[in-house]
């Protein structure tokens, strides 16, 4: 069973206990000049992401960097026709389909699962901390799945031995203090491991877990982290990090005029980090939505 397959027979559930509200729109980042129609394994010149708002406000969030997912996006036919579509219906696309019907049925399905959450009445904690809760030390040996390069110089400043795996060839080599190689057979030696939640839409969840049983400490971060955490935690990823929309309609404004910095003063999104001993469940999280 793959990650994707165990979310989709969660949403499912959810479904089969609950009834849920339909597609209210896709929202996209606008078109720049410099876009890029394809990017490396990480995607991390610019992280753009899309979001999907059901007809209660619930917003679920996806990157759209890979490949020409944006592009397909923007362009693509039959987007129209997302408005009022049947969420269930949509979700399912994250396991039955490829490129941006996988992205559609992904990000369909965390904004699913901020229904749930909202319902229930549940909210991860909030955190400041962009590296996971990782605390860098000297002489740590520290594995990153997808370049996250603003985070590079806090790690090596620290003394930590920094390793990133990439799928881009092109950005291998060695670096002042870290290195880049596409061997994701470098983690093995790695406690601890800062990961792109990319891994969620790319397929190499798996492959990268399983050179990652030395970490004591896995953090999987970015922008489609706000799925339901039970299989990633059952699989040894300990801490999920995201961003909690909080105002609807300031998010939505920000993210469709690309003032996703909130200069117009209105706080969208805050930082939220999940770990298993925080989590009450899927089953009680249900409970208390459905009941």
């Amino acid at each position: 069973m793959s990650f994707a397959t165990d979310y989709l027979a969660q949403i499912e559930t959810i479904a089969a206990r609950m009834p849920l509200p339909r597609v209210r729109a896709l929202h996209l980042p606008p078109s720049r000049p410099d876009d890029p129609c394809r990017t490396g394994a990480s995607g991390h010149a610019r992280g753009e992401f899309c979001a999907l708002e059901l007809d209660d406000g619930s917003i679920g969030l996806s990157y759209v960097l890979l490949d020409d997912t944006l592009e397909r996006l923007r362009n693509g036919p039959g987007l129209a026709d997302l408005k009022g579509a049947d969420a269930l219906a949509l979700a399912r696309r994250y396991v039955s389909g490829q490129g941006v019907d996988r992205t559609l049925g992904f990000v369909c399905a965390n904004a699913i699962t901020r229904c749930l959450y909202d319902r229930a009445g549940f909210r991860p904690d909030g955190s400041s901390d962009s590296i996971g809760q990782m605390d860098p030390q000297a002489g740590d040996a520290i594995g990153m799945i997808g370049l996250f390069g603003p985070l590079v110089e806090r790690i090596v400043a620290a003394g930590a031995q920094l390793t990133v795996i990439e799928l881009d060839e092109s950005a291998v080599g060695e670096r002042d203090g870290w290195r880049v190689t596409t061997d994701a057979a470098a983690l093995e030696t790695c406690g601890k491991v800062l990961s792109t939640s990319t891994l969620l839409l790319n397929d190499t969840l798996d492959r990268m877990l399983a050179h990652c049983h030395a970490a004591r400490w896995f953090a999987m971060v970015g922008p489609s982290a706000g799925c339901l955490p039970d299989a990633l935690f059952a699989r040894g990823v300990t801490l999920l990090g995201g961003s909690w929309v909080e105002d609807r309609a300031a998010f939505i404004e920000g993210l469709t005029s690309g003032d996703k910095d909130n200069r117009k003063g209105r706080k969208s999104t805050s930082k939220f980090a999940l770990m298993a001993e925080g989590y009450p469940g899927f089953g009680t999280l249900l409970d208390r939505a459905a009941g």
